[in-house]
């Protein structure tokens, strides 16, 4: 399976369990970092609660680095997700929605590009 974002596709590697799934960039090598991994843990319900899926998308790459001590150094995006069993499609939609927009602000471009929690 091949999954693409913005224009880049990133193609299916070896799972290293049935929870996890890699997806590898077109720039990925052994020494550079060019992927998409994905990972779920499933609800676990008790008598009294139904439980919490967790999933996971995490980005990572190898960025050149200038004005730094190393001419390389790692990127990593994690986004973690906890939906309760039994959440409405359309709620969830509208969180995706809302962070996906979240995203492309500049409060949060500014935090991660320096620490500024002043949104």
């Amino acid at each position: 399976m091949t999954i693409t974002v913005n224009t880049k596709a990133y193609t299916a590697d070896v799972p290293s369990s049935p929870n996890s799934a890699p997806y590898l960039g077109p720039a990925h090598t052994f020494t550079t970092l060019d992927k998409f991994d994905l990972y779920r843990t499933m609800p676990k319900a008790t008598k009294e609660f139904s439980g919490i899926g967790r999933s996971r998308v995490k980005l990572s790459r190898t960025l050149t680095l200038t004005g730094a001590l190393t001419t390389s150094g790692p990127l990593t995006i994690d986004i973690s997700m906890n939906v309760p069993v039994g959440a409405a499609s359309a709620d969830v939609d509208t969180a995706l929605a809302d962070i996906a927009a979240a995203y492309g602000q500049q409060w949060v471009k500014d935090l991660a590009k320096s620490g500024d929690l002043t949104a």
